[in-house]
């Protein structure tokens, strides 16, 4: 299902830098923009496009990993030639997060995700091809954050984080919606508001425990695989039979049901696959598509995919800077993932997939100009072969 990705010569990367092509991709979005009065006033010596790159700066540089760190380096030559165009002092780091255009983040996070994709279909029903994982993952957030209060941790103390809701395409391998929002938000309220007609959804079992959201994929022409709570009461309408093939991966039946205790809740008529995992234990997954269209094995094979979204916020958390906060505000948190997103698309585009740890660390020292363009080459090279061997 995955595609291949196309091969990276040494002209792809020669005098490529990270943060010239942000700068150059952000400014076409802030020329369509009205910014914020307060950076027209003449005191600000920080302007918007330099406060994003030195902040971008922060994310993806090993070094400068705190506000204070990336002041100081504003002080150098380079910095100042490359990324921010004066001296910024803490203060006006800090400051900046509050009159920031979000929006600005977004058009140009939206533009990105778009880049690559294929043309929609003009019946909204083709486009089921288009397979989406929806998931969000959590990120800590500091206790002064009050705004992203989540609930009660241990010992009834009060949790603060950040929750990152994306819907993963798993053809391109990269997002194709995201919200930010705090901790307590609901998943399935941002799914609702984030619907696109005539996709297809493959999602965990929270977000098949809201029976009415099933009609509510069906009024937007939308088809979706989704995982169902062991509690969930099934009430048999057909049973279809199951080819051989089918019975070996560990499928055990396939049927046509409605979901529901009561007559007056049920759901209209839903297919619902069950499967005996390694482990011994059943897993129901639950769909409106018809056998005709995907065989109970295809649909066992793309629900195993929807781990992808789960290793993209691995890679996230982990290789894109997001474990500690260069802003504390809600605009500030928004920015800084945006930002993170932005740059892991940015990278994904040049080199045709998400680097891997090896290849990040690779990366980071070719942009600091401690390793050579062949020897970034041949880590490229290296990578490539080795997601080959794992497919």
């Amino acid at each position: 299902m995955a595609h291949a990705a196309p091969a990276i010569t040494e002209k792809d990367l020669r005098q490529w830098k990270l943060l010239e092509d942000f700068r150059e991709r952000l400014g076409v979005f802030a020329l369509q923009r009205q910014p914020h009065p307060s950076w027209k006033d003449p005191k600000r010596k920080l302007q918007q496009l330099d406060y994003l790159s030195l902040f971008l700066c922060g994310l993806v540089n090993p070094v400068l990993r705190t506000v204070r760190g990336l002041c100081e380096a504003s002080h150098l030559q380079r910095v100042q030639e490359e990324i921010c165009t004066h001296p910024v002092s803490r203060g006006s780091f800090s400051e900046a997060q509050h009159v920031l255009d979000p929006e600005l983040l977004e058009a140009l996070l939206q533009s990105l995700m778009a880049e690559s994709s294929g043309p929609v279909p003009k019946d909204p029903h083709g486009a089921w091809q288009d397979w989406l994982a929806r998931d969000s993952s959590i990120f800590p957030a500091l206790s002064r954050m009050v705004w992203a209060r989540y609930g009660c941790g241990k010992a009834g103390r009060v949790n603060n984080a950040v929750r990152l809701h994306v819907s993963f395409n798993l053809f391109d391998e990269k997002p194709s919606s995201v919200a930010v929002t705090p901790g307590r938000e609901c998943e399935r309220i941002s799914w609702r508001k984030q619907l696109k007609s005539g996709a297809t959804y493959v999602g965990d079992r929270y977000f098949a425990e809201d029976y009415k959201m099933f009609a509510k994929l069906e009024e937007k022409g939308c088809r979706f695989i989704l995982r169902l709570r062991d509690e969930a009461v099934v009430n048999l309408e057909q049973e279809m039979a199951l080819p051989q093939p089918a019975k070996q991966t560990g499928i055990l039946s396939d049927q046509w049901v409605h979901l529901g205790r009561r007559a007056a809740n049920r759901t209209g008529r839903l297919r619902v696959i069950t499967i005996r995992k390694s482990d011994g234990k059943l897993m129901r997954l639950v769909t409106n598509i018809p056998p005709e269209e995907m065989s109970a094995r295809d649909l066992q094979v793309l629900y195993r995919r929807r781990w992808q979204i789960e290793c993209f916020f691995r890679w996230l958390k982990c290789l894109m800077g997001v474990r500690h906060w260069l802003a504390e505000s809600q605009a500030g948190v928004t920015a800084q993932l945006y930002l993170a997103l932005i740059a892991g698309l940015i990278l994904q585009e040049v080199l045709g997939r998400r680097p891997s740890k090896r290849l990040w660390e690779r990366l980071q020292l070719y942009l600091m100009g401690w390793a050579t363009l062949e020897e970034l080459m041949r880590a490229v090279q290296a990578d490539r072969v080795l997601k080959l061997k794992k497919a």
